[in-house]
């Protein structure tokens, strides 16, 4: 099994996410290659909390240009967690 650490990469701080946290759902950005089963071990596990459901979004990388030269950012994975009624919440987010 692979380390939870590698699997959560960092928690999303915006707007939109904030406001979910009212309901128990956090925003988390996840290795690509992550699944939906993993990744609610993972959280099980580093924030010691009972997840009821996973919701994941693979995000396309923008567009970006200098002068004539177009790249791309890296493409990225975003797992929005939502967590059962009896769960506490998760600290790292409480302060914010």
């Amino acid at each position: 099994m692979r380390n939870p650490h590698d699997i959560i990469r960092k928690p999303i701080v915006t707007e939109e996410s904030m406001n979910d946290m009212a309901e128990g759902k956090y925003t988390f950005v996840v290795d690509k290659k992550a699944n939906k089963t993993e990744i609610k071990n993972a959280i099980e596990k580093i924030f010691d909390v009972k997840v009821s459901k996973v919701n994941t979004l693979n995000m396309t990388g923008k567009l970006k240009r200098m002068g004539a030269n177009i790249g791309r950012r890296p493409s990225w994975k975003k797992a929005v967690v939502t967590l059962t009624e009896d769960s506490k919440g998760i600290e790292f987010f409480e302060g914010m």
